[in-house]
């Protein structure tokens, strides 16, 4: 499996949790892959963080209020982007590769305004990071 589907796995687990509240273990498919499932776990792990970074750029909108799949979009590319030791893989996914799968996440499952929100959040967050470092 590719690892932009495996991304998108990790996404849909997320989303699924957090909208059935389940354990993330149960919402995966039986035969999710290790970077699906470490991916997933390192994004639930690190949502607090991750939330309230993505708060700080949604310009006018609360994080209740932004949509659970587009948070859960948001949530795995910012771990990528700002954590990528916290998942094994052959060689990480450069920040900006991040940012356009996510953008193609969104454009290909939610909204029409959706890809332009994620862009907008993330290259807000990738600018913050470059000019202030990632644990700012």
């Amino acid at each position: 499996m590719r690892r932009s589907d495996q991304r998108r796995a990790a996404v849909f687990a997320l989303y699924q949790h957090d909208l059935t509240g389940r354990p993330l273990d149960d919402v995966f498919e039986r035969d999710a892959a290790v970077f699906t499932r470490a991916l997933a776990h390192a994004t639930s792990d690190n949502a607090p963080e991750l939330d309230a970074r993505i708060e700080r750029h949604a310009k006018g909108w609360t994080l209740d209020r932004i949509a659970p799949l587009e948070k859960a979009i948001l949530r795995t590319a910012l771990l990528e982007m700002l954590h990528p030791d916290l998942v094994e893989a052959d060689q990480p996914i450069p920040a900006e590769g991040a940012i356009d799968e996510a953008v193609e996440t969104a454009k290909a499952f939610c909204g029409p305004d959706a890809p332009g929100f994620v862009n907008g959040i993330l290259g807000a967050a990738l600018t913050d990071v470059r000019k202030n470092g990632a644990d700012d």
